[in-house]
C-alpha cells in the first residue's frame, strides 16, 4: 500500500486503459478538492472581483494570456499543456510519440508563477481544470482519457488526417 498523499494534495491513479505506463503510476493534483460550499464562495468572490476592476492589471494580464492560448492553439496543429511530473500528460505525450506526430508542448510547471496562472486561463476557455490539456486543429479535445478515446477510436487519425498530418499505424 502507498503512503498517503501530503496534506491537501489528491492522489489519482492512471484508468485501467492505459498504453503500456504501469497502472500503480500516482500523480499528485496540484490543488486540493475544495467542499461545493468553498467552490460556490470562491466563484462569487471570482465574479465579483471580476466585475468591480476588470480593467485591472491582472485581468489585462489574463487577457493577454488567453490571446496568447488562442495564438498558440491556432498558430500549432497539435497542442498540449502539460505538467512534466504528470503521468496523464507522459501518457498522452507518449501516444503522439508512438504515432509520430510531433506537438507542440507547453509544460506549466517550468512556467514558474505564469504556469498556474495559465492553467486557470485554459480551465476558464475550455472547463477543464487538468492537465493534458489537448487541442488539435485549433478544437478543444479534452484530456487523457479523451485523446486516448479519440486514438483507439480512428477519430484521432482522421482529424490529424485533415490537418495533412501522416501518422504511423502502430
Amino acid at each position: 500500500m502507498p503512503p498517503p498523499p501530503p496534506p491537501g494534495m489528491t492522489l489519482c491513479r492512471l484508468p485501467t486503459a492505459t498504453l503500456g505506463l504501469p497502472l500503480s503510476l500516482p500523480c499528485l493534483l496540484s490543488r486540493p478538492r475544495l467542499s461545493l460550499a468553498a467552490r460556490r464562495a470562491r466563484a462569487v468572490a471570482a465574479r465579483a472581483s471580476s466585475s468591480s476592476s476588470s480593467s485591472s492589471p491582472d485581468s489585462s494580464f489574463g487577457s493577454r494570456m488567453e490571446e496568447s492560448v488562442k495564438k498558440t492553439v491556432a498558430d500549432n496543429p497539435v497542442v498540449i499543456y502539460s505538467k512534466s511530473w504528470c503521468s496523464y500528460s507522459m501518457e498522452v505525450k507518449a501516444l503522439f510519440k508512438r504515432i509520430g506526430v510531433q506537438p507542440h508542448v507547453i509544460e506549466l510547471d517550468h512556467l514558474g508563477a505564469q504556469g498556474p496562472q495559465l492553467q486557470k486561463v485554459l480551465e476558464r476557455l475550455t472547463g477543464q481544470s487538468t492537465v493534458p490539456n489537448v487541442f488539435i486543429g485549433g478544437k478543444h479535445v479534452g484530456g487523457c482519457t479523451d485523446t486516448v478515446k479519440l486514438h483507439r477510436k480512428g477519430e484521432l487519425a482522421s482529424m490529424l488526417s485533415d490537418l495533412d498530418i501522416d501518422i504511423n499505424n502502430s
